[in-house]
């Protein structure tokens, strides 16, 4: 009962910070977005956000909307659970009836959310969406560091980790959302393009 006291204050803690401070946005969703990505928070009926992750993730998919919806997510968080003396660790979400949203807010990306079964609307003002800032992240357990590097396209960079290690290529386009760049290598003697994470990577 306590831990569920502490995530309800968790929530109307962020709730009634930045949620309710927000100046009003006009309904004209088009008008709204601001090209950058942000992580908003969805609220979702009890028991259906697992079904909400995947059917974003699938619809995201499907309209091939992957440079503008990065990353679903339910925060869960490991419990120690005692039954007949046994020990036990499971997971349990840490927020019931939220999924989390990192996305670039727009008229497609708001449709998508908002008209997925089991979604009841955005958190914020009048169901408007509203990005978390980092605090906010950090209170919902969620890590909000990103690599800053300086690299521009068409420069040159060394694979430093993961499969590719080793190899060099040519930036050919940067995701600041996904924290990845595309870089096009010389996979045996043919030019292929490979995405590579923001922090496997060296720039020459």
């Amino acid at each position: 009962m306590a831990e569920m006291n502490e995530e309800n204050e968790k929530i109307e803690a962020i709730e009634e910070t930045s949620f309710e401070q927000a100046p009003t946005v006009s309904a004209n969703i088009k008008q709204a977005g601001d090209n950058e990505p942000h992580w908003y928070v969805v609220h979702t009926y009890s028991g259906y956000e697992n079904k909400v992750k995947a059917d974003i993730e699938k619809t995201i998919e499907n309209r091939r909307l992957q440079d503008q919806m990065f990353e679903v997510m339910v925060p869960v968080q490991d419990v120690v659970e005692v039954k007949n003396g046994a020990r036990k660790t499971v997971s349990k979400k840490m927020f019931p009836g939220y999924v989390l949203v990192h996305m670039i807010k727009n008229d497609v990306t708001w449709y998508v959310v908002r008209n997925t079964r089991g979604v009841t609307g955005f958190v914020g003002p009048g169901s408007e969406p509203v990005p978390l800032t980092d605090a906010e992240m950090r209170l919902l357990g969620v890590k909000t560091d990103d690599f800053v590097i300086d690299v521009e396209i068409g420069d040159s960079v060394k694979v430093i980790s993961g499969a590719w290690e080793g190899t060099i290529g040519t930036i050919k386009q940067i995701n600041s959302g996904k924290q990845s760049v595309t870089i096009d290598m010389d996979i045996f003697g043919r030019s292929t393009d490979v995405e590579i994470g923001l922090g496997d990577i060296l720039k020459l």
